[in-house]
């Protein structure tokens, strides 16, 4: 075979495999976004409790926590690209199994879709560090912008689904098993080309246990982690907040419905503009400024006008920083096997917040019948994100902090 005809086969199967990280993206969030909007629908099929019905959403994000940090030993056994086969078949089953119809089977089906989509969230952006390590930035703007894009459909067809088509909430949630599927044919090919040789550079953590004595894998971790936070807090307590404050409950979930679109052009940008500078800290402190901006709107705002300017620049922060997040763990990296166990590190334990999050948030304003404190607590979690982003910002590498550390 000669060399021109080598080059096109490789930009033939690098082609192939942009398509196959956007596709898997696809699946990263809707299966999950996709069960609030009809968990209504789901408490009275089963007569269930709100704490049994809230449960069914916290699922996933547990299910993250604990498997986020066993998915990179996974990738480095099987490999990264066979891994992330296996989490969408899992994903697959679990859609289809939640859909059956018993109780039983919509909590275990939830488990294996949090499962599969923790394996495809850590092993990411590994696969971008591994093979285009020179446009981190880009690569990790075109899969976070399709994950989110896909994530406010899912919540946003879910109830045509099952009551504009008259489908029902088994068949809505199943017809995100149709997404998976084409997934697992565009990844399939990613098994027979040259993704699967995975190299161990000099220095390099050889596992995830080696990060934790690293100050930046800490300081993106709590990055990450505090991201997290607040936007799960938001998306469940928002509503209830502009309620609060005089506005009806069908304009509140559009608002939220508007904060996950509004920052669709910032998670497609915070990246790009990542991967052109050296360091990444102004970037964090206008996310942070945006975020503090929109959490005191909602503190002190009293109009209508000042709600709308609040859960914009909310959205425009959450939509950057998530995909900042994963852009800092290419960065900080100096490869793929570092990068996914960055990744496993930082996404267990910034789940395992995100799971906390809305809970504490609840049970503050259960204590004080009042916003208030809650607001403020967020707002100082902004103020500690500020902290960790700056951290994560700078133009230094987990390994060189590992080698000071071992020194």
């Amino acid at each position: 075979m000669s060399e021109h005809e080598e080059n096109q086969k490789e930009k033939f199967y690098k082609v192939l495999l942009l398509f196959g990280i956007i596709f898997v993206a696809f699946n990263l969030r809707p299966a999950i976004t996709a069960i609030g909007p009809i968990i209504g629908m789901i408490r009275a099929d089963f007569g269930i409790s709100n704490g049994t019905a809230g449960f069914i959403t916290t699922l996933p994000l547990l299910s993250f926590a604990a498997f986020s940090i066993l998915a990179p030993r996974l990738g480095q056994k099987l490999g990264n690209e066979q891994t992330i086969l296996l989490g969408l078949f899992v994903l697959f089953f679990g859609i289809i199994i939640r859909s059956i119809g018993f109780i039983s089977t919509v909590f275990l089906g939830t488990l294996l879709v949090g499962v599969g989509v923790a394996i495809g969230n850590v092993l990411l952006p590994g696969i971008v560090k591994a093979k285009f390590p020179s446009k981190v930035g880009i690569m990790t703007s075109m899969y976070t912008t399709s994950m989110n894009t896909f994530a406010a459909l899912g919540s946003g067809i879910s109830i045509p689904l099952a009551q504009g088509l008259r489908l029902g909430w088994q068949k809505s949630l199943a017809f995100w098993a149709v997404i998976a599927l084409i997934a697992i044919i565009i990844w399939l090919p990613q098994l027979k080309g040259n993704l699967r040789r995975r190299k161990s550079s000099k220095g390099q953590p050889s596992s995830i246990k080696e990060l934790w004595g690293s100050a930046v894998a800490w300081q993106v971790t709590l990055f990450m982690g505090l991201q997290s936070f607040l936007f799960y807090c938001s998306i469940a307590w928002i509503p209830e907040i502009l309620k609060s404050g005089g506005m009806n409950l069908p304009t509140a979930g559009w608002l939220l419905s508007l904060m996950q679109l509004i920052g669709l052009p910032a998670t497609f940008l915070a990246p790009v503009l990542a991967g052109r500078f050296q360091t990444q800290k102004g970037i964090v402190l206008v996310i942070c400024i945006f975020y503090f901006a929109g959490m005191l709107g909602l503190l002190l705002g009293s109009t209508y006008s000042m709600s709308v300017i609040s859960i914009i620049c909310v959205g425009v922060a959450q939509g950057a920083s998530i995909s900042l997040a994963l852009t800092l763990i290419g960065l900080r990296t100096r490869g793929a096997r570092q990068a996914a166990n960055l990744s496993g590190m930082a996404q267990s334990i910034g789940y395992l917040l995100a799971a906390i999050g809305p809970s504490l948030i609840g049970f503050l304003f259960d204590r004080t019948h009042s916003w208030t404190i809650p607001l403020v607590i967020l707002c100082v979690v902004v103020g500690l994100m500020a902290i960790a982003g700056v951290g994560a910002g700078k133009d230094r590498f987990v390994v060189e902090e590992s080698v000071v550390n071992n020194n």
